[in-house]
């Protein structure tokens, strides 16, 4: 038995932050310096009191209305988050319950950013294929906007908060997630994006406010040069992977969806692998970078502009935090 997309619904909330926004923070920016070096205009960000189990709620039920889907035919809930509601329990059990799911099913969240829906694929094409499900919900949903200092205009420009609902379900023959499937992880560069507070190594976040001992800790730091240099690498190694044990060559592919980074890193990515600009896909100006989401809401924009339509192979590409990256070929 063979897995395939079914549909994609995406969710964001409804406070916007403007490049306008952002420039009356940062003394000598402009919305236009801001857009320049990010290709983003808005990016939409969480309101007190909503989190991202909210948004990957909102994004499901949108998904089962909008496709009338019977939500009892539902076998497995994969939640992809680094934004979840507790340490224990697990959010995905959380969104069993508020989603009204079956008891009968497996659910449980995984720790990953920007490859993560890469890796929900793969773990949910493997639940059909080898018979463990039929139907799989993959959740991506992140709030990065919590984890950012107010002060760090690299990051603030970069990054909004997002969710995505994707049914991987079963199909007759090798469906369209026939792969190939390939991986790659180097904790080497662990360091270069980082939230060091909250976990066990450093289990107390350091006391609220701007002036303690050691304010970034409990933010987002990010190396942009190392991330920038750590992608020029493995990127290009990783189409040549896919298309190899793929059989394929470039020509092949009919659209590439990468991990919705910056405008600039895509741009410079596109005219490295030598992919047309029609085929490559940029879907971020009014959303941001949403982590574990920018590319199933990317396939999303995609499908409803026209540009994704069945039958099409399809590229899809991974790469962040950890370092961890992944990729595949589908067909749409």
């Amino acid at each position: 038995m063979g897995a395939t997309i079914h549909s994609i619904a995406s969710h964001l909330p409804e406070r916007n932050v403007s490049n306008e926004d952002l420039a009356a923070e940062f003394a000598g920016w402009t919305a236009e310096k801001i857009e320049s070096k990010t290709g983003i205009k808005n990016r939409r960000i969480v309101a007190d009191g909503e989190f991202a189990s909210d948004m990957a709620a909102g994004a499901a039920g949108r998904l089962f209305d909008r496709g009338g889907i019977d939500r009892s035919s539902v076998d497995a809930l994969l939640y992809c988050t680094q934004s979840p509601d507790y340490i224990l329990p697990t959010t995905a059990c959380l969104l069993q319950h508020r989603l009204g799911l079956p008891t009968g099913i497996a659910a449980f969240d995984f720790n990953l950013g920007c490859s993560g829906f890469i890796y929900g694929l793969g773990v949910a094409s493997g639940l059909v294929a080898s018979g463990q499900a039929r139907r799989v919900l993959l959740l991506t949903a992140d709030t990065y906007s919590r984890y950012l200092h107010k002060e760090d205009r690299g990051v603030r420009t970069i990054f909004g908060d997002g969710a995505a609902a994707t049914l991987i379900d079963h199909a007759d023959g090798e469906g369209g997630l026939g792969g190939p499937f390939v991986y790659g992880t180097d904790g080497s560069g662990a360091e270069n994006l980082i939230i060091e507070a909250g976990g066990q190594r450093c289990p107390a976040a350091v006391p609220a406010g701007d002036d303690d001992d050691q304010p970034a800790s409990r933010y987002l730091r990010m190396n942009g040069p190392e991330i920038f240099t750590f992608t020029l690498n493995v990127v290009p190694e990783t189409v040549e992977r896919l298309l190899e044990q793929g059989g394929l060559a470039l020509g092949d592919i009919d659209l590439f969806v990468f991990h919705q980074a910056n405008e600039y890193m895509l741009k410079h990515l596109r005219k490295r692998l030598g992919v047309p600009e029609e085929k490559f896909v940029i879907s971020m100006h009014d959303c941001g970078n949403t982590v574990s989401s920018t590319v199933p809401i990317a396939l999303e924009d995609a499908a409803a502009s026209g540009r994704l339509v069945r039958g099409m192979r399809v590229m899809l590409l991974g790469f962040g935090v950890g370092y961890s990256w992944g990729g595949t070929i589908v067909r749409w």
